[in-house]
Parts: C-alpha cells; sequence; structure tokens
C-alpha cells in the first residue's frame, strides 16, 4: 500500500461552546476517491477545511505529505494540494481562461516550468471540464454550475498530488455531474489522493472508494460503500427511512427513501 498523502488523527474543532468536528480520524493514500458523505450540518466541509490547512484544529493534528498544511509556506502548499470550495470568488473581474490560470501560479517558480506547459495544462483542464467555450467570458457572468466547472478546470490545472472538493456536483445538470464525478476518478487513477464533499449519495456510492460518513461533527462510519450505506444505519443519520438495495446494472448498493422504515 501507498504511504498516505492525508493523516488526521482526533482532529477536533470549536466554535465557542459549539464543536463542529470531533475527534476524527482519518488516513487517505495516493489512488484512492474518498467521499465524506452526511446531511447538513454534519461537518463534512469544515472536515475539509482542517485537512486542506484552510482551519487550524482546536485539537489533534493534520499532516499533508507530513507537513503541517496550516503552518506551511502557502507556496509549497499550493504545489501540494488544490482546493475546490462551495465559496468561490464569483465577483473576480476575470475571464473564465484567466481563472484557470491562476491554478498555474505556484508552479512558476518551479525550476524547469514553462509557459508552454502552463498553457497546455490549462487547455487540457478547460476540455476536460467541457469549458473551453467559455474561455473569454467573464467568470462572473456565468451560471453556477459553468462556474464550478471553470473552478475544477483550475484545480486540474494546477496538477496537485492532493485534491479536495467540496460539493462540486451541487449546481449542476445529470451530464456535467457525471463527467465532474469521472474526472474525480480518473484523478484518483491518476495516483492523486481526491477527498470529495458529496449530498449525493449514489453517486458516492458509484465513483468512491471509500465512504466516510458524518454526523453531528463526528465519523459514525468509514468503509467501502457496501459496508457504509447500510439502511438502518442511514435511516438513523438522516432522520429518513431509507432502502438500500444492488445497483441493476453497477456492482454497488443503491439508496432509495421510503415513506415506511426499512425491512430488516
Amino acid at each position: 500500500m501507498s504511504e498516505p498523502t492525508v493523516v488526521a488523527s482526533g482532529v477536533t474543532y470549536r466554535v465557542r461552546d459549539a464543536t463542529l468536528v470531533s475527534e476524527v480520524d482519518l488516513v487517505a493514500t495516493p489512488g484512492e476517491l474518498v467521499a465524506v458523505i452526511g446531511p447538513n450540518g454534519a461537518g463534512k466541509s469544515t472536515l475539509l477545511g482542517l485537512l486542506s490547512g484552510g482551519l487550524h484544529p482546536t485539537d489533534g493534528q493534520v499532516r499533508l505529505n507530513g507537513v503541517d498544511p496550516f503552518t506551511a509556506a502557502p507556496g509549497d502548499l499550493a504545489l501540494e494540494r488544490s482546493i475546490l470550495s462551495q465559496r468561490e470568488a464569483t465577483e473576480i473581474p476575470f475571464t473564465a481562461a484567466q481563472v484557470v490560470h491562476m491554478g498555474r501560479f505556484p508552479h512558476r517558480r518551479v525550476q524547469g516550468n514553462t509557459t508552454d506547459r502552463d498553457n497546455q495544462a490549462v487547455t487540457e483542464a478547460m476540455m476536460r471540464t467541457d469549458t473551453t467555450r467559455f474561455a473569454s467570458r467573464v467568470f462572473a457572468t456565468l451560471s453556477r454550475g459553468e462556474q464550478t466547472r471553470v473552478s475544477l478546470a483550475r484545480v486540474l490545472a494546477q496538477t496537485t498530488p492532493v485534491i479536495f472538493l467540496d460539493e462540486p456536483t451541487t449546481a449542476l445538470d445529470v451530464a456535467h455531474q457525471e463527467r465532474i464525478m469521472r474526472q474525480a476518478v480518473e484523478m484518483a487513477h491518476d495516483q492523486r489522493t481526491v477527498i470529495i464533499v458529496l449530498h449525493d449519495l449514489n453517486a458516492a456510492a458509484v465513483h468512491a472508494g471509500r465512504l466516510v460518513l458524518m454526523s453531528s461533527g463526528a465519523v459514525v462510519a468509514q468503509g467501502r460503500p457496501r459496508e457504509v450505506l447500510e439502511a438502518d444505519l442511514l435511516s438513523t443519520v438522516y432522520d429518513q427511512p431509507m432502502v438500500v438495495v444492488d445497483h441493476p446494472f453497477r456492482d454497488c448498493p443503491l439508496v432509495l427513501t421510503s415513506d415506511a422504515p426499512p425491512r430488516a
């Protein structure tokens, strides 16, 4: 097994009297696509902020490739991990192509990097996210879904070994949801570590190799989709009766809501 690139040990985050994340242990290795799932307010995005260095744990520690991301130099950290957050700046007066080029900024100080290499990375990233046609459009004039795809292109162009994606499919149509998830899978197949927050349990079941289920700031289950997506557990965590069946044409579970509690 590869050495882990993301390690969280007993990570807790408090704001005043509220504990938003409680004693989370998580390890992710190159080649993994790990999906963090759970209801609203479970602490998923906060955990992503802690893992990526945006938030400092109240207790516990996080390591990215053995380094504390909160104390690492910003330029060094930007070569190690890239982030697609829910709160991307939407009023920036740049074109879509300029936004994607921002992903190459950390590479400007890397010996051997060239303008041609930057341009190639940007071109490929925009092709993979179906955003080439937006290249000259001002980012703020794009729809939320289009902005998300451009922001993902920036992440792809950054070419980091660790990628954090916070609800990247929320504002997208079905076709682009599938495209985004396939890009996440491809990044994992390229031996990167991908940690993604998802609300869509079935997208997580289809695409992720491992799930982390959170509730009230704590991890209540980790494992492969068939191990985590268990009807009684989901019904309790989401406060909604659910059933879990075999997907009709994919080797994974399929989660369905139910008007009545699921049968044993």
